[in-house]
Order: structure tokens, then C-alpha cells, then sequence
């Protein structure tokens, strides 16, 4: 029951964590949109039917039942027709139905003698700004989400401690997990490495990482090394000699790596049977940035690759293929990950608190390097076209022309329309993939 219980606390964690993200986006767009005068007549978080609002000012604030989004109505999105003119109310098809609606839509949000507080009639500037202010307050939460997680909880990492000291030596391919007689001993176990020992110093060169030690034992291969340990607060020295073994070769992802043929590549390296202890290390404040340009280059190669994902999600889901766990996730993908997180016992607390933020963090990355997208109704397609505006603006300016006025986004609706279609039904492919093969933790 109590593994059930967490189980659904991670679910609601996460869930109270994507609302709150979605709001403070919504925020960004909302404060420098009323700094620059335009009228915001709503400020909602989801969709459909509104369970609850209070209205302030001018401006009502609610919350609706499906909590997958928000919005704030600004006064004028869409400028009329004609600068200065009306909405047309004709309508001689489909999309053209959807592009007057939505301009006589917008026209409904300008009230009377107030068409100089309208969004369309902004400067260029400001109106980047405001549609900026959305995921720019994303990447600010992540920011600052992955800071309490790195500098205040820290990250685990190899260190120079030894966490476990193999006993005999088996074929890297082989399954079995306990040694026979016929099984050679292991270079670290026979000369007397013991699990808690502390490396200080190999062949005289003091050891401060892992990877240091690890590098001077492969390049030992046959030949007795001195190794200092410390052992119950004295120095040890222990003389093992490194056997030169076949390993596969990993890239930094610690994947194996194939040739051209697709075999793995191996290599000769010394091994002494030893692996190392984990401990969490609190990073420096300059470690944040890296750590969110790495969550944002990986999300922009995965959107620009979203195609091909999907059709192997596709595949997973409706098939017997195996899914990407570095792969796209719904929200349900991600509240099933994080209900198995906070249900794991054998977990710390603190390190089942620490993945959970971090997790939060990265779903701020991915709101705003999605909302980037230039494509409407995103956010990026709202800063193309006011950016393509002031290009416009620019050169009929300079060549002497007459003032184009504003880009008439609302010819840019059935575009937007499939953008939505497409939107939704790759939700849809995720939320039944993340359901009948969901990604877990291994």
C-alpha cells in the first residue's frame, strides 16, 4: 500500500510541477504584455471548461479542466483585414471560415477607443518581447531548478574509493554470476585489494579521479604495479599486476561501439578486477549552464529528428519493436517515471527528491525550446511574423515606400490549424506508446 501511495505522490509531483511551469510561462507573456498597456482580458491555465476564476481589474485569472497548457487573451492578436478596417463576416469555405473567425475573434477583444491598446499595433520589439517572455521564464526555472539540484543536492560520481573487488575473471560475454573452480582469480582480489580501500597513489603518481587510475591500470598490462590504498586510516602498499584482457571498446554514452559491419570493437587493456565506489559531489555554480545547454542541444536534436522517432514509436507501440528510452514521452511517460522513482525504497530520499527536480527541470527545457518552434500557435511563430514585419517595415522604409502595416497573421490560420492537428495526434501516439509500452527504468 505504501509503495502505492509514493507511487502516486511522484505522479502528483510532477503533475503539481508542469502546472506550475505552465503558469509562470504564462506569466512571462502576461507582465511585460500589461507593462506595455496592451488589455489581457484572461489569464487561464488549461482548457475546456473553467472550474474556477476570479476576476481583478480587467483581467480574469482561472483555472480550466484540462490542465495541459494555458493562454492569456491579449486584446488585437490579429489585426483586421485592413489597417484600420473591419472584420469581414463573408465566408466562402473552410479555412477561410477559420481566418475571419479568428479575426472577428480578435476584433471582439478591442473595446471601444481603445484599439491603441492591441497587441498587432505594439512595436516589433515589444511584441518579442512579450511572446518571449513564455519560454524565456521556462529556461529561468530550469535554470534555476538544476541549480538546487547540482550545487545543492550534487550529482553522483566515480570516485577514488574501491566499491567492489571481483573474484575471479569470466568471459565479458558470459552470464554467470559466481565463480567456479575452473574461473582464474582476479588480479585486484589476489593481491589483496579490499572493497572501502581509498587509491592514493599509483606507481608514485597520486590519484585524484577514477578515470586517472583507470587509464594507468589498462596501460599495465603484465607488469607489477605499486599501488598505495588507505585502509582503515593508514597507507597500504599492494603490488597487483594488471592482466591484459579483451574489452569492449565504449563511447561517452558508455554505449558499445560497432564497426562497419556492426561487430563490436574491442581492444587490449589491462584489468584488474575492480570497480569503483559512487558518491555525490555538490558542482560549482559555473556547472549549471552546461548542464542546461546540454538538456537544450539534446532536445533540439531530438525535435529535429522527431519525425523518424515517432515512426519508431510507432512501431513500439503497434509492433514488437523496443522502445528509445532517450526517446519522446508524453506526460504520462514522465509521471509513470516518476511515480517508479518515488516508489523505489531502496532509493534515499534525498536522491529520489533531487531526480524529481531534475526531472521538472528538464520538462522547462523542452517547454521552451518547443515553444520556440516557428510555427504558429507557438510562440516562435508569433516572433517570426512580427520579426518578418519589421524586415518590411525596414526596407519600405528605406527604399521610400509606403508603411505595409502590420503582417495579417490570421491568413496564417489553416497553417496553424494542421499545426495543431499534428500536435495532436502525435500527443495522442505518445500517450497510448507511454500507456501499452512505456519506458522504465532499468
Amino acid at each position: 500500500m505504501e509503495t502505492v501511495l509514493l507511487y502516486i505522490l511522484g505522479i502528483l509531483i510532477i503533475a503539481v510541477g508542469l502546472v506550475v511551469s505552465i503558469g509562470l510561462h504564462e506569466v512571462g507573456h502576461l507582465v511585460p504584455a500589461k507593462l506595455f498597456g496592451v488589455r489581457v482580458g484572461q489569464y487561464m491555465i488549461g482548457f475546456g471548461r473553467t472550474l474556477f476564476s476570479r476576476t481583478y481589474g480587467e483581467t480574469e485569472y482561472g483555472i480550466k479542466a484540462i490542465p495541459m497548457g494555458g493562454y492569456i487573451s491579449m486584446s488585437g492578436m490579429y489585426p483586421p483585414a485592413r489597417l484600420g478596417g473591419k472584420a469581414r463576416t463573408a465566408s466562402t469555405g473552410f479555412f477561410q471560415t477559420l481566418v475571419q473567425d479568428a479575426r472577428s475573434a480578435s476584433a471582439e477583444t478591442v473595446l471601444i477607443d481603445e484599439e491603441h491598446r492591441t497587441f498587432y499595433q505594439l512595436p516589433v520589439f515589444k511584441r518579442v518581447i512579450i511572446m518571449l517572455g513564455g519560454p524565456l521564464m521556462n529556461l529561468l526555472i530550469a535554470i534555476v531548478l538544476y541549480a538546487v539540484v547540482l550545487c545543492g543536492f550534487g550529482i553522483a560520481q566515480s570516485s577514488t574509493t574501491i566499491g567492489s573487488v571481483s573474484a575471479c575473471i569470466t568471459s565479458q560475454s558470459s552470464t554467470q554470476t559466481e565463480c567456479t573452480e575452473a574461473d582464474p582469480a582476479a588480479p585486484g582480489a589476489e593481491a589483496g585489494i579490499q572493497p572501502g580501500d581509498r587509491m592514493v597513489s599509483i606507481n608514485g603518481t597520486a590519484i585524484t579521479s577514477w578515470d586517472q587510475a583507470t587509464e594507468l591500470i589498462r596501460a599495465s598490462a603484465g607488469e607489477p604495479m605499486t599501488l598505495v590504498v588507505e585502509r582503515d586510516g593508514a597507507d597500504t602498499t599492494l603490488t597487483p599486476t594488471p592482466l591484459l584482457t579483451e574489452r569492449y571498446v565504449t563511447d561517452d554514452n558508455g554505449q558499445t561501439v560497432e564497426d562497419a559491419d556492426g561487430n563490436p570493437v574491442t581492444q587490449d587493456v589491462g584489468f584488474l578486477g575492480i570497480g569503483a565506489a559512487t558518491e555525490t559531489v555538490q558542482q560549482p555554480i559555473t556547472a549549471v549552464l552546461p548542464q542546461v545547454g546540454d538538456n537544450i542541444g539534446s532536445v533540439v536534436h531530438m525535435i529535429l529528428n522527431l519525425p523518424e522517432r515517432l515512426v519508431d514509436i510507432a512501431k513500439a507501440a503497434f509492433g514488437s519493436g523496443e522502445r528509445d528510452p532517450n526517446g519522446p514521452i508524453s506526460v504520462v511517460g514522465v509521471g509513470r517515471i516518476a511515480g517508479e522513482i518515488t516508489s523505489i525504497d531502496t532509493i534515499p530520499i534525498v536522491d529520489r527528491a533531487s531526480y524529481l527536480i531534475g526531472l521538472v527541470a528538464s520538462l522547462n527545457v523542452a517547454l521552451f525550446v518547443f515553444n520556440l518552434v516557428p510555427l504558429l500557435p507557438l510562440d516562435g511563430g508569433h516572433v517570426v511574423g512580427a520579426l518578418w514585419e519589421g524586415i518590411r517595415r525596414f526596407f519600405a522604409k528605406l527604399f521610400g515606400r509606403k508603411d505595409p502595416g502590420p503582417i495579417d497573421t490570421a491568413k496564417i490560420i489553416p497553417l496553424t490549424f494542421v499545426v495543431i492537428i499534428l500536435l495532436g495526434s502525435m500527443s495522442a501516439l505518445l500517450i497510448y506508446a507511454d500507456i501499452v509500452k512505456p519506458i522504465t527504468l532499468q
